[in-house]
């Protein structure tokens, strides 16, 4: 007889559990999805740690460049050789860190051309913004072929709230080899840049070595809090049906209590 006293009491629980069953298979699949990109991004900064401390690669000829992939080329070790053109170079706005302290202030991008015309633009160090006029630092144009050494970057992404760039001052707020090209009138550039090593300058500036790496990985975090959200709303379901469930016992013992004279 109490099972069919119950039977109503499962009727209600048939959608609410139905509902809870998908929810538990999303936050779950959530969970093992940042997993799963908790691995890769361990398995990407351990590629970049090893290609950092290699001895830099010639640069990829031209015609490979269309076929090099981004994932696979970004952070690796490139040397090349060509000579500078420094009446084209552009800034990009860059912040560093000198102990607790944030200095604004330029990266200096300068096309360099190579031994067959190619072009790759070559980050060469950061400036403070009062080194912006060449004038302060005539010694660092650096004239007739040099060597560079340094790291392959794929051009940057451009965000929501990234400033528009001031194309008129040459002042760049993302990393965009294609846009530095169009701007400064240039053919036959590479659609990445290359970040100088910290090889001192003549002069000083600019300062070379700056290359960011920074892979924010906060993925086992978001793993953690998709499965305490399972666990909460599986938590929650089963306090509600047990407390559904024993509500509809204490109903049907009082319909079934033997009534006095």
């Amino acid at each position: 007889m109490n099972a069919d006293v119950s039977r109503p009491a499962w009727r209600v629980l048939f959608w609410p559990g139905l509902f809870t069953a998908c929810a538990l298979a999303i936050l779950v699949g959530l969970g093992f999805w940042q997993l799963e990109r908790l691995g890769a991004k361990e398995r990407f900064a351990a590629r970049i740690a090893a290609s950092l401390a290699g001895t830099p690669q010639p640069l990829a000829p031209e015609k490979d460049w269309p076929t090099l992939k981004p994932k696979v080329t970004d952070y690796t070790k490139v040397t090349l050789r060509g000579t500078f053109l420094h009446d084209k170079e552009v800034f990009l706005y860059g912040v560093i860190t000198q102990g607790r302290d944030s200095l604004p202030g330029l990266f200096v991008f300068t096309p360099l051309r190579l031994a067959d015309g190619a072009i790759v633009f070559v980050n060469r160090g950061f400036i403070t913004n009062d080194k912006r006029d060449v004038k302060m630092r005539t010694e660092g144009q650096v004239a007739g072929e040099v060597t560079i050494n340094g790291v392959l970057r794929t051009p940057q992404p451009r965000g929501m709230f990234t400033p528009t760039d001031d194309l008129k001052n040459g002042l760049w707020f993302t990393r965009d080899p294609a846009g530095f090209a169009a701007a400064a009138g240039l053919q036959r550039v590479a659609p990445f840049t290359v970040d100088a090593d910290a090889t001192a300058v003549p002069g000083g500036w600019p300062k070379g070595g700056y290359t960011m790496v920074s892979f924010p990985n906060n993925h086992l975090q978001y793993a953690i809090t998709w499965f305490l959200l399972a666990f909460c709303v599986a938590g929650f379901f089963i306090f509600w049906a047990r407390r559904l469930l024993a509500d509809e016992r204490h109903r049907a013992t009082l319909v079934t209590a033997p009534r006095g004279p």
